[in-house]
């Protein structure tokens, strides 16, 4: 089992940083990708960014050159810097893994952590 635990929200003005945290406490075995998705009211979530155990990265378009992902281990901890914050980047932020189970990737969410931007 997967369980993620996120940190680091909160209120920010625009322009200004913050830094989320996702740790999964639970198993590391097979975890191939973990990353951030964003939900706007009445909106799907939306990817934000993403990191595979094999090196790979994505960000979204709208984040690219403000937003970056890392992490101490891929499969354990990762972190999204959230930099010159614009008010459109306000929302519920989500970590996500995904995790190889026999015959099938399984994935697993963070509970949310709501971001604000504004003066």
């Amino acid at each position: 089992q997967v369980y993620l635990v996120e940190s680091g929200g909160g209120l920010a003005q625009p322009g200004g940083s913050l830094r989320l945290s996702c740790v999964n406490s639970g198993s590391i075995t097979s975890i191939k990708s973990m990353g951030w998705y964003r939900q706007f009211p009445g909106k799907q979530r939306e990817l934000v960014a993403v990191t595979t155990s094999d090196g790979f990265t994505n960000i979204a378009d709208s984040v690219k050159g403000r937003f970056t992902i890392s992490g101490d281990n891929v499969k354990n901890t990762v972190y999204l810097q959230m930099n010159s914050l614009k008010p459109e980047d306000t929302a519920v932020y989500y970590c996500r893994a995904e995790k190889r189970v026999p015959g099938d990737t399984a994935v697993y969410w963070g509970q949310g952590t709501q971001v604000t931007v504004s003066s």
